[in-house]
């Protein structure tokens, strides 16, 4: 066995998230950078566009010397989508292709629209055998195909091909094939042993980790580090799935693991491994043989979980033909167990509690213990928002539709988010039996918000009023909401087609203020669609009368107050409480007829006729402002005041009318 560690590496821990490999190659195949990727100034220029194009998230002066385009450069090479470099003692460079350009592979991958598309081109880019690290010269291997023989020779001595975090940490990125196999076997079973008994997991990881760096030349650190990364990486190719914080291979897709599985390195000249891998490299499923019976495992297993499926229809003559029939039958899969998963959110609300309180801080790392732990990457904070608000709003259930027509987003083969839903439609669509709740959200935080969320959040909720044969509320979710924000929904008017104008019911909420009542909810056990609609309807309740900076404040005390009456029980305010009068409210007296409000009358204590009548028929003037309760108002120069009148003009009177007295004895209502 090799003395000296190599760790593999199929990933890049500067593009740790592979799903934005395909966004950030589109932007790519589209730019003059095609062809001309190499030296400083280019490498600076496509930084800069990928910045631009919203991809990576460079702070100014972070970066100066065009790293962060290097990196995406060596995973567009890596996955065989541009032609690498050849060195000299390897062949031409004419020989394979223009360094830099986009190959036949790469032109393949860009029309990959589906998610399982996708990871089939990431699959045959990882079983091609380009890897030297640790192996004598002249051989390669892949690493996807040597973890792979290490997983089905420990399912084959435990019956599970699982493979936990530290196995994969110490034994699986740490060895190639110039190890012998069933020794890489018999240590992870030896791991595994002794920590089963120790007392501690982590102080026993720390010391196995020690031990083992004793024949790694750079930090130890880096043997859970890279771990994370190789392991997302080898996940995306569809082959490997999620469990726990390690690995286990695809139920489905065993009989495919069994075909890749290699626990040898090639001799094939590295040149020809490049126009394999730039060339598409072929796959099992490829041949008849190994199509067929890969559908054939999969129907056998649907029809053990008595899932239903129809493929009838479907021509099955060529590997091509069987591949998409399979790939219906997959997707048929998926839908059942992301139902599954939703049905069971409920009970996750506390990991969904905490998956918020990483997005407020930014991103970050929360670890339960050593083998449970929950992160939100920093660049992906914009997926994970979307993706945690569509978990609780599985967990409050109820909706009527399913939950991937809820959400706009992508999803992995683990539930996890790929990337944040695409323009032109609503983020969460949660439908219920009498309304429907669109929620909309960003981690955007500048005085941009509402020049990026304004506009497009109105139009999505105006379509959905005119789609929905129901009330439509909607929630605009950020971790800090613009004033300027506030005040568009508060107006909430849009002009539909034929310039049909609509009043839009839109909310402003934090992200802490939807956490502290979705909390609420769950901790007294009253987590209802109705209680999210009763929060909407309150906290709109005086939009009309209040300024967006009093609104907020409004807003955040009905939070506060809602919070308090869930999990308390106590009723912060009484039904019987006055109603609010919009400015040029329209209004109906039994005696008098319709009228209109125009003006309203208060008293303010620092005024020397202590009364003040004031216009109100749009609006108050710019110097007077209603307070949150929507009674007290605040004058700049008079101070605090209370309105006592409200000035109406009916069809043949105009009438001062008390308030709140003349509004609640029942002869009047307000429109």
């Amino acid at each position: 066995m090799s003395e000296q560690i190599k760790i593999w590496l199929v990933g890049n821990t500067g593009l740790r998230n592979p799903n934005r490999i395909q966004e950030g190659f589109s932007v790519f195949a589209n730019s003059a950078f095609v062809g001309r990727l190499h030296g400083r100034d280019n490498e600076l220029g496509f930084m800069i566009l990928l910045n631009e194009k919203g991809i990576i998230q460079n702070e100014e002066g972070k970066d100066s010397s065009g790293s962060h385009a290097r990196k995406w450069r060596l995973m567009f090479a890596k996955n065989g989508l541009i032609y690498p470099q050849v060195q000299k003692k390897d062949g031409r460079q004419e020989d394979l292709g223009q360094l830099d350009d986009i190959t036949p592979f790469g032109r393949s991958f860009l029309k990959a629209d589906t998610y399982p598309a996708m990871q089939e081109c990431f699959l045959r880019a990882m079983s091609v055998e380009q890897e030297d690290k640790g192996m004598p010269d002249g051989l390669h291997y892949s690493p996807l195909r040597w973890l792979l023989a290490v997983m089905l020779e420990l399912e084959k001595r435990t019956g599970s091909s699982e493979l936990s975090r530290i196995e994969f940490a110490l034994w699986g990125h740490t060895t190639n094939p110039s190890y012998s196999l069933e020794e890489v076997v018999d240590n992870i079973l030896d791991l595994r042993k002794r920590r089963a008994a120790a007392p501690a997991k982590r102080p026993f990881d720390k010391k196995e980790i020690a031990k083992r760096g004793e024949n790694y030349d750079k930090k130890p650190d880096n043997f859970l580090d890279y771990s994370d990364m190789n392991m997302r990486y080898l996940r995306i190719s569809g082959v490997l799935q999620r469990k726990g914080r390690g690995l286990v291979i695809v139920p489905t897709k065993h009989v495919l693991a069994e075909k890749l599985a290699k626990s040898t390195a090639s001799a094939e000249p590295i040149m020809e491994q490049y126009k394999l891998l730039c060339a598409g490299a072929p796959l099992p499923t490829d041949s008849m043989d190994v199509a067929k019976s890969l559908l054939d495992d999969l129907i056998k297993q649907m029809k053990e979980r008595h899932i239903l499926f129809d493929i009838s229809d479907l021509p099955l003559n060529t590997p091509a033909e069987i591949n998409i029939a399979r790939q219906r039958l997959e997707n048929v899969l998926a839908q059942t167990d992301e139902i599954q998963y939703a049905s069971d959110q409920c009970n996750q609300w506390e990991e969904i509690r905490d998956y918020m309180t990483l997005l407020i801080k930014g991103g970050g790392k929360l670890v339960y213990d050593e083998d449970n732990a929950i992160e939100v990457p920093k660049d992906e904070t914009p997926a994970y928002l979307e993706w945690t608000l569509w978990r609780a709003a599985l967990a409050i259930d109820h909706m009527v539709n399913k939950p991937y027509e809820v959400r706009g987003f992508k999803l992995d083969s683990d539930f996890m988010p790929v990337s944040a839903a695409g323009g032109g439609k609503g983020d969460l669509y949660c439908e219920f039996n009498d309304f429907t709740i669109l929620t909309e959200a960003t981690m955007s935080t500048s005085s941009r918000q509402e020049a990026m969320e304004g506009e497009p959040v109105r139009r999505h909720v105006s379509d959905a009023v005119l789609k929905y044969d129901k009330p439509v509320y909607g929630m605009f979710i950020a971790v800090r909401i613009d004033t300027n924000t506030a005040e568009t929904f508060r107006h909430g008017i849009w002009y539909a087609k034929g310039d049909v104008k609509q009043r839009l019911d839109i909310v402003p909420l934090t992200l802490s203020q939807f956490q502290k009542y979705f909390v609420a909810m769950f901790e007294a056990d009253k987590a209802t669609p109705e209680k999210l609609r009763d929060l909407i309807v309150k906290c709109e309740s005086r939009r009309d009368i209040l300024e967006a900076p009093a609104w907020k404040q409004y807003i955040d005390s009905i939070v506060a107050e809602k919070s308090l009456e869930i999990t308390n029980g106590i009723v912060a305010h009484s039904d019987s409480e006055a109603p609010l009068v919009p400015a040029g409210a329209i209004v109906r007296h039994v005696a008098f007829g319709e009228g209109q409000v125009v003006a309203l009358e208060a008293n303010f204590s620092e005024c020397p006729a202590k009364t003040v009548e004031l216009p109100y028929l749009r609006s108050l003037p710019d110097e007077v402002s209603f307070c949150p309760d929507g009674k007290s108002l605040l004058h700049d120069r008079f101070g605090d005041g209370t309105v006592y009148a409200y000035v109406i003009v009916f069809q043949k009177d105009i009438m001062r009318l008390s308030y709140p007295s003349a509004f609640m004895d029942g002869l009047m209502t307000i429109e």
